[in-house]
């Protein structure tokens, strides 16, 4: 049977990681892509919140799927998970206990049935199993599985976990507290939504939790059900939104509420629901997805069709979606993000006007901007701080040429020694990794074409433009405020306040940098997602340093080496490292990806596009940093990735890492390498940054030189200059 699930959820995870997701410009609350929230599990296959249920969810699903628990008490006080009050319902219990049926009034309602309350929880566990109560889904593991606990649930260690109390006004009358159940049993740990449809309820939890950790969301049931609490209907509730704002961050709707079905079974226009609970500031789910229930001609049968047409439309997205069958869900969320590496820098080059311009033209969901510091403390974008490589500026500044081992080890001219009235007269020069290593120069045509962007200039862009997310790169902010009294942090958080971006939540704003102090700067700004740039390759990411890491961000960025290492051109395995980043929900973004075939193992067929669908559908990392995006758009929103397709139709297959080496005779094998390590803590906590330190003034020159012997050392040197940078040219 375990054979036969893991089978099962390779075969959906290719499934999952292989379809074709629309637009990523999300127009939920915040601006993050919707949740995916399982309701018991992977409910639509197996029983609800049955361990296969969760487990299966897990394996199946986005990596930060909330898993969600129907709260019911038994007579002793013990949590367990099941959605239908009436056990009888859901489980064999009836069989067992066949003198255990009673009647109670629930909201009103008269309901006969098995009910938690009256067996404890030894009773249930030992002896009851759960079964499927909807004919169409699979019986063949009816019998076989026993209730969940709350704790059961939250040991399958879901990123995130959803207890929804259903029923607290009839336990209440019925002498048991769900109110002190949640404060004790649970203490709130591991809990991050709490739901009811009942008012009263979360009123009271309202002063008991910490917000910041735990949201409270209130559900509407039927617009014609009388809710407990204030006596009034759902519907006459809805009409009030603002009233709910007073004690929850959110609402949970049936999808009707939302977009509505006419009695030919065809969808009318949608309501302003969701539009307007945003403008107060609340969080909207859908509940009632399930692939198995009728739905709307409009979606000809496909459940993913109707998933996108509650996220991926141009008025309004959903928050998240409650569904039976997350696999699905995510299939219709869960596509790797398109990051530029300084725009579209194989086309032209790259931080200039032109090269972010093509980037979004050619489909990236975030342009990025590493920021460098002019001497007078403009902020700008420029993949390095050494200007020699991307600019022109070895022609005019070779005079400025030093060796600084804090930031590398080759000497360069640094843009913190020129102002930016000189930076403004360089031209940009368009590069190539292999111009010099395959004879593979990029774009002749383009090579100094374009403008360089300050800091304020690329935040103007991407407002414009209205681009899905920025990231911001920051590095060698310590070395700028002790040595040249440069506050690099300090520029980039007041570009972003005036451009305010931290005041909004449409669009996505990565802060990254390899040093952990720089990333403390921006805990406080939740509209900023953080994201530690691991420069270094690693082989694996334990548990303590993972944990580490969970302190400073939430996410981090890669070498493809430490995703899949190579050997004289042949990969050689897969890493656990982001399945282990993602136990921990923390998001992982590969870099960089290029198009050149020198730069792809032979696993690849010299074919870009198979290398990112191993990162993207093989593996499943969270956003792929390319200096190419347009071969990245045209694989994922591409049919052909799809492994629904007929088949009689090609689908992209990621590559088998290690598969190709084993069939090299093992006589012509490469020798193997050292190990690469694993990560440690101490390659991730950085010291604070120290001060901001204006640096001494140079003393004067006792005997100044002659201003003619001055220009002809300049000449000199100009010409020394053009002298090497031609050498270097033709190596």
């Amino acid at each position: 049977m375990i054979k036969y699930l893991l089978l099962l959820s390779l075969v959906i995870h290719a499934t999952l990681a292989n379809s074709e997701s629309a637009s990523k410009k999300w127009l939920t609350l915040n601006g993050q892509r919707p949740s995916v929230i399982a309701r018991g599990g992977f409910s639509g296959l197996f029983p609800e919140s049955s361990d296969f249920a969760n487990q299966m969810a897990l394996g199946t699903s986005v990596h930060d799927v909330v898993v969600l628990c129907n709260l019911q008490l038994t007579k002793d006080g013990v949590g367990i998970c099941q959605g239908d009050i009436r056990l009888d319902n859901t489980t064999n219990i009836a069989m067992l206990f066949e003198k255990g049926s009673k009647t109670y009034k629930v909201n009103g309602q008269d309901l006969t049935g098995w009910f938690a309350l009256d067996f404890t929880a030894d009773q249930l566990l030992a002896n009851v199993s759960l079964v499927q109560n909807i004919f169409s889904r699979p019986s063949a593991f009816d019998g076989m599985l026993p209730m969940s606990t709350v704790d059961d649930v939250r040991n399958s260690n879901p990123p995130a976990f959803w207890l929804n109390v259903q029923y607290d006004a009839f336990y209440t009358e019925n002498k048991l507290s769900v109110t002190n159940y949640i404060q004790k049993a649970t203490r709130l740990q591991g809990v991050n939504y709490i739901s009811s449809p009942e008012i009263g309820f979360l009123k009271r939890m309202s002063g008991l939790v910490n917000k910041a950790k735990t949201k409270l969301i209130f559900v509407f049931l039927d617009k014609k059900t009388t809710e407990p609490t204030s006596n009034q209907t759902y519907g006459s509730i809805l009409g009030n939104l603002a009233t709910i704002k007073k004690f929850a961050s959110g609402i949970v709707v049936p999808k009707d509420y939302i977009w509505p079905v006419n009695t030919a079974n065809y969808l009318d226009a949608p309501t302003s629901l969701v539009n307007d609970a945003h403008k107060l500031d609340l969080e909207v789910y859908a509940s009632g997805f399930a692939n198995d229930f009728t739905t709307s001609y409009n979606y000809s049968y496909d459940p993913s069709a109707e998933y996108l047409q509650f996220i991926d439309n141009s008025q309004f997205s959903v928050d998240g979606l409650i569904t039976d069958f997350p696999p699905t869900a995510s299939e219709a969320v869960g596509q790797a993000l398109i990051i530029t590496h300084n725009g579209a820098s194989g086309v032209h080059a790259g931080s200039t006007d032109l090269a972010y311009q093509q980037g979004l033209e050619d489909g990236a969901d975030i342009i990025d901007c590493s920021v460098q510091m002019s001497k007078d403390g403009v902020a700008f974008c420029l993949d390095s701080v050494d200007v020699t490589r991307d600019t022109t500026a070895a022609a005019t500044f070779m005079s400025l040429s030093t060796t600084i081992p804090e930031i590398q080890q080759s000497s360069g001219i640094f843009s913190f020694d020129l102002s930016w009235s000189d930076i403004q007269t360089l031209q940009p020069q368009l590069t190539s990794p292999f111009e010099n290593k395959g004879g593979l120069p990029r774009n002749p045509a383009n090579k100094n074409k374009g403008k360089f962007l300050t800091l304020a200039e690329f935040l103007e862009l991407a407002k414009v433009k209205a681009v899905t997310g920025i990231l911001i790169n920051i590095e060698n902010a310590a070395y700028l405020a002790s040595q040249k009294g440069l506050d690099i942090v300090s520029a980039v958080n007041t570009a972003l306040s005036n451009a305010t971006f931290d005041k909004q939540s449409t669009q996505k704003v990565l802060i990254q940098s390899d040093d952990t102090s720089v990333l403390s700067k921006f805990q406080n700004v939740p509209a900023y997602s953080r994201v530690l740039y691991l420069k270094d390759e690693i082989s694996d990411a334990p548990k303590t340093p993972v944990g580490e890491i969970k302190k400073y961000a939430d996410a981090v960025t890669l070498p493809r080496f430490s995703i899949v290492p190579t050997i004289d051109g042949f990969t050689t395995a897969t890493t656990k490292v982001v399945n282990e980043m993602h136990a921990a929900n923390i998001s992982v973004y590969v870099t960089v990806l290029r198009n050149e075939f020198v730069t792809l193992a032979f696993d690849y067929f010299a074919d870009p596009t198979i290398e990112i669908a191993t990162y993207t559908s093989g593996i499943g990392v969270d956003g792929i940093i390319t200096e190419y995006p347009a071969t990245a758009s045209r694989y994922l929103r591409n049919p052909c990735s799809s492994d629904s397709m007929p088949e009689s139709s090609y689908s992209i297959i990621p590559a088998e890492a290690g598969s190709l080496l084993k069939t090299v005779p093992e006589e012509t094998q490469p020798p193997a390498s050292s190990p690469t390590p694993a990560l440690d803590v101490a390659d991730i906590v950085d010291p604070p940054l120290p001060a901001v330190t204006k640096p001494a003034s140079p003393p004067p020159t006792t005997s100044p030189r002659s201003s003619a012997l001055a220009n002809i050392a300049n000449v000199g040197l100009s010409l020394v200059a053009i002298v090497v940078f031609s050498s270097l040219s033709l190596m």
